[in-house]
């Protein structure tokens, strides 16, 4: 690698770092790529225990070369949601948020709930987490702005709709409103949406008074009923501060290894929406990193990023942080600490919230729950990964076998692994679970899980223990083993005499069924495919001897399958490479014999 090195430019860009498998171990930006490598790859080096690790996995790197600093930021959120590197600080949350959409460059514009951000022409109004919030708003402005909510053409006029019977929709779909009254109704949404409360009172106000001079009490009527609406529902609204625009706000507390992020959403001085964030594993990460980590994968997604972001503590590079969420949202961005005022006020109270629900979620931490299992199975230490294993088979055709890992509160996609069965032939579910675990352990390595856990019963465990007798390395790295078995559900250890029910809804009794059911759902999704595969299988396929040269021979002189049924042994003879043995075995397996 230290060869390699010389090779790397002195650009911007970003850098990856894999173990020996090709494992993507941690994806990294850099304004002088090989400054930053070389860093890494000192001797002399003084790492922090995080990097110390993650340098003794490294085998080989790659670099991207990107033109300027925001492309490598922009590359960096991407890579790190595309492959979740063990050594990166993940923002574990892949939900795109919801957006109000107006679509105001339409003749005939209407709301939907969209989570992906175009640039089509439209107004987006959000985010709205959770979107409790938005549903009742939408609602709202359908009751009483009567705005439509069907996608039709409106070219040719057309029947109106029961919601136009029900009173919540105008009907231009029939022409009952012209397009300029339709257009007057989306810009009063439009300055409800956006919260200018007096410019739309005042505008509601003039257009009462207009109507009642013309003597169109019922219309003014309905116009002073919206005016109250509006005023009620505005009443409700948790307004925040008048004079604020589009701003997040982002608290934080960190306790041990373990950080919750809290943000605030507001919006044209009022609170739409809160969501919470927890990221474990942050031992030796200072505070400006975890901030650009968390402000580059967040706002990596669809979110629009605010005029003006509130934190606490300035990232790591936070000028280009400023500089990318501008790119993303192509109007200027920034980044502040407030200091006094109604900004530090709201600052604060997402601190203290963020404290709250740290506190709060003490109670229903992995931890616990791993806590109380220990203590359930009678295990010497806390397992922190559970592994689970399973068998797949029918009448022994296509048997196969299944790992999945379970590990700080989520599965681990990336451990996962699934094989044939090579050296068991018909129905011998000891045997195939033997063969299952010795073939995985040893792909795994050093990374063997703190529990093994076996879809089975007592016969299962037993034939494990084998597997783990034969192998004193992996005896001494993995004392664990419990068996779960269905109908009715209980899991059986090798330590306790009877079998632990799992029958009383616990949450270690549904931790240890909902681990044994993904490994089935794993199994059983392995072998259906394969059971699939073999069902549009040819015939030739099937029979010994005939490979892929030979079965295009056959198919060339004879046609088709039924083609080689109707010819001879002497005939087949006659192609290269086939004999009497191979010819007779041919016509008995197709049922010619």
């Amino acid at each position: 690698m230290l060869s390699k090195l010389s090779t790397v430019p002195k650009k911007p860009g970003i850098y990856i770092f894999k173990d020996a498998k090709e494992k993507v171990l941690y994806v990294g930006k850099a304004k002088n790529l090989r400054k930053r490598l070389n860093n890494y790859f000192q001797k002399s080096r003084v790492h922090d225990p995080r990097k110390s690790a993650m340098m003794k996995d490294v085998n080989d790197f790659s670099f991207i070369v990107t033109a300027n600093e925001i492309e490598a930021l922009i590359l960096e959120g991407n890579l790190i949601k595309q492959y979740k590197p063990r050594f990166n600080i993940i923002l574990r949350d892949d939900k795109n948020y919801p957006y109000i959409k107006l679509t105001i460059q339409d003749d005939w514009p209407f709301l939907e709930v969209v989570r992906r951000i175009k640039k089509d022409g439209s107004l987006y109004f959000g985010p709205y987490v959770p979107a409790g919030t938005m549903w009742e708003l939408l609602s709202f402005i359908r009751r009483n702005f009567q705005i439509r909510d069907c996608r039709f053409s409106l070219d040719k006029k057309i029947r109106p709709c029961i919601q136009y019977q029900m009173g919540r929709c105008l009907a231009p779909c029939a022409g009952n409103i012209s397009k300029q009254e339709y257009g007057n109704l989306i810009h009063e949404i439009t300055l409800f949406l956006k919260g200018q409360k007096m410019d739309l009172i005042t505008l509601l106000e003039k257009k009462m008074a207009r109507l009642s001079q013309e003597t169109r009490y019922e219309e003014a009527a309905e116009i002073r009923d919206r005016i109250r609406a509006l005023r009620k529902a505005w009443e409700l609204q948790r307004v925040v501060s008048p004079q604020l625009g589009a701003t997040d706000i982002v608290g934080f507390y960190r306790k041990d290894s373990t950080v919750v992020f809290t943000v605030f959403f507001a919006r044209n001085g009022i609170l739409i929406g809160t969501k919470d964030f927890f990221v474990r594993e942050t031992v030796s990460v200072s505070d400006r990193e975890l901030f650009h980590a968390f402000l580059i994968q967040f706002y990596s997604g669809e979110i629009i990023p605010p005029s003006e972001v509130l934190l606490p503590v300035l990232p790591e590079d936070y000028r280009s942080v400023e500089l990318f969420m501008k790119e993303r949202r192509q109007l200027v961005s920034r980044i502040r600490i407030p200091k006094s005022g109604k900004k530090k006020e709201l600052l604060d109270m997402a601190m203290e919230n963020a404290k709250l629900n740290f506190e709060s979620s003490k109670k229903h931490t992995v931890e616990i729950l791993l806590h109380e299992l220990q203590e359930r199975l009678r295990l010497g230490k806390r397992p922190n990964d559970i592994g689970a294993f399973d068998v797949s088979t029918l009448s022994g055709r296509e048997a196969v076998g299944s790992f999945v890992c379970w590990s700080k509160g989520e599965f681990r996609k990336d451990f996962y692994r699934r094989l044939r069965i090579k050296t068991v032939t018909g129905v011998n579910d000891y045997s195939m679970m033997e063969e299952i675990v010795s073939r995985i352990m040893k792909d795994l390595g050093e990374k063997l899980p703190d529990l093994i856990m076996i879809d089975g019963g007592k016969g299962h465990l037993e034939s494990v223990r084998r597997v783990l007798h034969k192998n004193r390395r992996m005896l001494e790295k993995l004392p664990f083993l419990v068996a779960v078995a269905k109908n009715p559900d209980r899991a059986f250890i090798s330590s306790l005499p009877e079998a632990i029910y799992l029958d009383d809804n616990s949450r270690t009794s549904l931790l240890l069924k909902n681990i044994r059911d993904e490994a089935h759902r794993f199994a059983v999704g392995y072998h259906r495919k394969l059971r699939e595969k073999e069902l549009f299988m040819s015939p030739l396929e099937r029979i010994e001897g005939i490979g892929k040269k030979r079965r295009l021979a056959l198919l060339r002189v004879f046609g088709s399958i039924e083609g080689i049924k109707k010819t001879t042994i002497e005939e087949i003879m006659k192609l290269k490479s086939f004999n009497r043995t191979l010819a007779e075995r041919l016509l008995r397996e197709l049922g010619r014999l």
